[in-house]
């Protein structure tokens, strides 16, 4: 009876794969994945774990030091994945998403920001059946104010034009059950992605947890305004048409201040006889008129952009390589 009672307590283990997204983080990569597996070690008596590294091609030794963790590692599964060059954060997600068949996948950076010790209280949610778990970053140690004001007005942009709202802090660090990223596979394969988007406009039963980040244990963060500026260009095209209907009814406004500007001059031409006053007023208007036109074909350009890239159907990464352990 004990010893039955043993296997059906190992059977009801669940397997559980960290994603850790990795781009030039050689100087910190030992202390991220040595702080992890104390972590995991922790709680791997009701959980199997596997790690899976996805290199988004570093330019430094960041794979030479994968590669020698995957060599020394006996007590957790580990799996590296190397792209044959830099496709980009959202692509190594989907990456390591597409490489998984676990019950539970959580997403995470190398950099220790999205802290490993969390991970215990991902997964006590799962227990309460939440199938998606967003980690809410409240504070970031090393981020200034002008970091905080640009991520808090990315969120508010988005939100208003994209429709959903979206939470305000939620990061790249999450959870997923099987069933959500048979959905992230199969249903989500635009090129131009917002993955912490995505999940939160699924379904499923949905929960958050607030994290704080601690400052980078090595290197400087690849994430700047110019980045998070075409995230969020990505994040309002790939959720959003506002963008065209603002667009026309811009067009509407200007269209019937055109009209009557036409009706002002010709009513002060016939029955006045003479030359309408106000050219200056018109070729003022003509400028701005010009101005709106182009920034209305920028958007219709962007729109044709990301539809162009998705026609042409090119894969969102290339591997390389890809090696596991014997764990």
């Amino acid at each position: 009876m004990l010893l039955l009672f043993n296997l059906q307590k190992i059977a009801v283990k669940k397997n559980i794969s960290i994603i850790a997204s990795v781009y030039n983080e050689q100087e910190g990569l030992n202390e991220f994945y040595s702080v992890l597996k104390s972590e995991l070690l922790k709680i791997n008596e009701n959980y199997n774990f596997e790690v899976i590294f996805v290199n988004d091609g570093s330019k430094d030794n960041s794979q030479k030091i994968i590669n020698q963790i995957i060599e020394n590692e006996t007590s957790l599964k580990i799996k590296s994945i190397e792209f044959s060059r830099n496709f980009g954060h959202e692509a190594a997600m989907i990456a390591g998403i597409d490489n998984s068949e676990s019950d539970f996948i959580i997403c995470m950076d190398a950099d220790l920001q999205h802290p490993p010790s969390k991970i215990e209280d991902m997964l006590a949610e799962t227990e309460k059946s939440a199938e998606i778990i967003l980690m809410n970053r409240t504070n970031r140690e090393d981020q200034k104010a002008m970091g905080k004001l640009s991520s808090s007005l990315f969120y508010k942009t988005v939100s208003f034009l994209s429709g959903h709202r979206f939470e305000p802090n939620a990061s790249d660090f999450f959870l997923i059950s099987k069933d959500v990223a048979n959905v992230l596979r199969n249903n989500f394969r635009e090129r131009n992605r917002f993955l912490r988007g995505y999940i939160q406009i699924i379904g499923f039963n949905i929960t958050s947890l607030d994290y704080v980040a601690s400052a980078r244990i090595a290197g400087t963060s690849n994430y700047n305004f110019k980045k998070l500026f075409k995230l969020a260009f990505t994040a309002i095209f790939a959720f959003s048409e506002k963008p065209l209907r603002i667009s026309v009814i811009i067009s509407m406004l200007y269209f019937l201040f055109s009209i009557i500007l036409i009706i002002v001059s010709l009513v002060s031409y016939f029955l006045e006889n003479k030359i309408p006053s106000g050219y200056t007023t018109i070729i003022i208007s003509q400028s701005i008129g010009f101005a709106i036109l182009s920034f209305l074909i920028a958007i219709l350009s962007i729109y044709f952009g990301k539809s162009l890239s998705e026609i042409k159907d090119r894969p969102i990464y290339i591997i390389k390589n890809s090696k596991t352990n014997e764990a």
